[in-house]
């Protein structure tokens, strides 16, 4: 076999064990976990030459092999420092030693010396794929510095930085197997890649402006455009065109983010009516006068994972109204590839950069298909021609006590392994949910989370998903043998998972799998109370469950708590027109005789009937929903009566709320029955109460927020006299309001409760698949 030599270093070792499993011969070393992609060959020849280690490194599908020989002492620092001074993107979960011999001879033949070995193809898969991640400093030095080769290159990585989960067609990580296979390296970048001291040594998507890939512009009709491709979107940008730019996981669509027009015009094409767009700023001055920015926001912020953070928008920031309407916080991130950082430069202005899609589609990534569905949109399409292999669409956190609360996983995150507190007696495949769908993957003892997929009624969504459980079953080497899913027979995540009968189905609650999600989050296998708040999930006694308190652990759960049902009138209707569940609460609280206030007269036509809908149970549903309760207080406020994005009334509710208010409205918590109730039609009492006397809609937006989480801390502190249990989960969508979740956290943990709440998967339906297959493994366990 041969390999890259990386010079010689000699020693015999005398015989005899040690503490790490090593002796004075050949050691066999495996290294398992994130190991490959993120310069892990080239940091143990860095480190064999260090410790007088002679042998051999390379990439096979379990990870990383090493045949090593060296003194003892040097063969035991040499292994403890494998895991200790990892490189900074790797993530090594274990270090094996056994006595071996060596198989893969240096390039001429010798024993001597250390070498990066071929990569092995054969053997269980158990490696781990790397994130994306944005370009590290070293490499955005050489971008701007003039006398560089790879000065204002838009593709420049080395080992520590660059496009990895995207690229990878298949394991191991080698560029063969990436969508780089198609670009021979120049002679100069032949040279750093063998150069034990180059920083891009094994660097797999290396390149240079000599052998890489290129930049083009096109025009609409897909046309190439004359000039400097950046300069050129740049112009076209400041002129109040919509650009489509091919980045890391796919196409996004730019506007200038302080162009009025040219923001609603691309809402108008997009056809996103209200759903707020995230804003590229070129660096964090920039951000800060943008939003307010915490030193924990800045951390997230600057990251190697690059998200949108959702964070404060300053007054009077340079950013049109259009960008987030009706929204008091902005969701900005900062350059995460090369060609971003250059057209930043170039604009020094914040722009919009968006999916690149059509609304509800998935993310366009391969070029053909961005050209035929964004011609109609973009004006010009900023691209190049290194394939995506996967698509990625951008993560979005919020802040919460300093640390970050997901709302969406994806790029720079997906698919990094999440340790889970029991191991998988299994390998599991969870489908997830039908809205903000993911899927999850489980072996051993780490969960597989798959980027962000989308709702899954758009056929091109789930067609996305599918494909997407094919590829990344194959590249981790799973083969489930069980399949966790959804118990709505309508889902198409749980009609894919019946379809599936090669794997034993399991099905799991909707608000266990979010509370089970929170626990698996934290490390944690149950009991506790575990309060799940959303906007629908089908219930075990065939109504639809949305504010529940669960008494919990990873295996089975018991419904102890919920808010008081209500009919939902129209059915899905109700969803997508809040004014509905607003008659339905006023109904429940005042009857015959509704308020006179200005929605019910703005409905006085529709009254009757949508009341008696409601009364009589037809095309009604019952619901405990804890969303359709904030839609309902939203509609009489005067904030949304319809909907064009789900989760739309509650979140502009959230931004009304006065932040001065301490005020809480009551609530009744009934404690003396089996089950605990908390009545919702009370707060919505209240909420007419003070809008008929003159108060703000920011006061009583927040005395509803303060009396909610009342009423529920009150609800669970009751619960915990019963059960005896200490613990709280607080789980689902509608914990992504972070106004709600700190009046919860908060009064629970004053009464004395330990809360648990989520930092690495979100809390909406986006993480609900990991809480899928933690359920599914500890019943699989159960059954033995």
């Amino acid at each position: 076999m041969t390999g890259s030599a990386a010079g010689a270093v000699t020693g015999e070792a005398p015989g005899g064990d040690d503490e790490h499993g090593t002796t004075g011969g050949w050691v066999r070393i495996r290294v398992e976990g994130l190991v490959q992609g993120v310069g892990y060959r080239p940091f143990v020849c860095g480190l064999a030459g260090a410790h007088g280690i002679a042998g051999c490194v390379g990439n096979d599908p379990e990870g990383v092999f090493i045949e090593a020989r060296g003194e003892p002492a040097s063969l035991r620092a040499f292994v403890a420092a494998l895991k200790r001074q990892a490189p900074p993107l790797a993530v090594v979960e274990r270090v094996t030693v056994a006595p071996g011999e060596l198989t893969f001879a240096g390039p001429g033949g010798e024993t001597a010396g250390f070498w990066i070995a071929d990569s092995r193809p054969a053997g269980q898969r158990q490696t781990l794929v790397p994130p994306d991640t944005a370009p590290c400093a070293a490499c955005l030095a050489e971008m701007a510095d003039p006398a560089d080769r790879r000065h204002g290159y838009a593709f420049t990585n080395c080992t520590d930085c660059g496009p990895r989960y995207t690229i990878v067609t298949d394991l191991p990580y080698d560029r063969r197997n990436t969508t780089m296979a198609a670009f021979a390296m120049c002679g100069a970048c032949a040279r750093e890649y063998r150069d034990p001291t180059d920083r891009r040594f094994h660097a797999q998507p290396l390149c240079c402006p000599e052998c890489g890939p290129s930049l083009r512009l096109l025009g609409p009709d897909g046309a190439p455009c004359p000039g400097d491709p950046v300069e050129g979107a740049a112009r076209l940008l400041k002129q109040g065109r919509i650009v489509a730019v091919k980045g890391v996981g796919g196409y996004h669509l730019a506007v200038l983010a302080d162009d009025e027009d040219a923001v609603a015009e691309l809402r108008r094409r997009k056809n996103r009516q209200d759903k707020a767009f995230a804003v590229m700023a070129s660096d964090v001055p920039a951000a800060r006068r943008l939003v307010v920015l915490s030193a924990a926001a800045e951390r997230v912020l600057t990251g190697v994972r690059r998200p949108i953070v959702l964070l404060p928008r300053r007054a009077g920031a340079p950013v049109a109204d259009a960008v987030a309407p009706g929204n008091r916080d902005l969701g900005v991130m900062l350059p995460y590839s090369p060609l971003h950082h250059l057209l930043a430069a170039r604009l020094a202005r914040p722009f919009v950069l968006t999916s690149g899609n059509r609304s509800d589609e998935p993310i366009a990534h391969r070029d053909e298909d961005a050209l035929e569905r964004l011609s109609g949109i973009a004006d010009a399409f900023l691209v190049h021609d290194r394939p995506i292999h996967a698509r990625a669409d951008d993560s979005v956190v919020r802040i919460f006590r300093e640390r970050e609360l997901p709302v969406r996983r994806s790029r720079g995150y997906a698919p990094a392994p999440l340790r889970v507190p029991a191991p998988f007696p299994r390998q599991v495949l969870a489908c997830g949910a039908e809205l903000k769908n993911t899927f999850c993957l489980g072996r051993g003892e780490q969960a597989f989370l798959s980027p962000h997929i989308g709702d899954l009624e758009d056929y091109r969504t789930l067609r996305s998903f599918t494909d997407t459980v094919d590829h990344l079953c194959r590249l981790l080497g799973i083969r489930p043998e069980v399949v966790a899913h959804d118990l709505h027979p309508e889902y198409m995540s749980t009609k894919y998972a019946l379809d599936r009968e090669d794997l034993e189905p399991i099905g799991v609650q909707h608000h266990h799998a979010h509370i089970a999600s929170c626990l698996a989050d934290n490390g944690h296998t149950g009991p506790v109370l575990g309060v799940a708040l959303d906007g629908l999930g089908f219930g075990a006694d065939g109504t639809l469950w949305g504010g529940e308190i669960l008494l919990a652990d990873l295996a089975g759960f018991q419904r102890v708590g919920h808010l008081e049902p209500v009919p939902m009138p129209g059915g899905a209707a109700a969803v997508r027109e809040p004014w509905r569940m607003a008659v339905a609460y006023l109904d429940a609280a005042y009857g015959d005789t509704p308020p006179d206030i200005p929605f019910v007269r703005r409905h006085a036509e529709r009254w009757a009937a949508v009341a008696g809908m409601a009364r009589g149970g037809v095309n009604a549903p019952l619901t405990s929903s804890a969303g359709r309760l904030f839609d309902a207080v939203a509609a009489i406020l005067g904030v949304r009566d319809r909907v064009s994005y789900e989760g739309q009334a509650a979140i502009e509710l959230e931004q009304r709320v006065a932040g001065d208010e301490r005020g809480a409205y009551p609530a009744a918590v009934t404690t003396d029955q089996p089950v605990v109730t908390v009545a919702g039609a009370d707060l919505v009492r209240c909420v007419v109460r003070d809008l008929g006397t003159g108060v703000g809609s920011g006061r009583i937006a927040a005395r509803f927020h303060n009396g909610l989480a009342r009423a529920l801390v009150t609800a669970v502190l009751a619960l915990r006299e019963r059960t005896g249990v200490r613990t709280a989960a607080l789980s689902g969508g509608v914990f992504q309001n972070t106004v709600l979740l700190e009046r919860m956290v908060t009064g629970l943990e004053e009464g004395g409760m330990r809360v648990l709440v989520h930092s690495r998967v979100p809390p909406g339906d986006g993480g609900i698949s990991l809480g899928q297959a933690v359920v599914a493994a500890a019943r699989t366990a159960m059954e033995g």
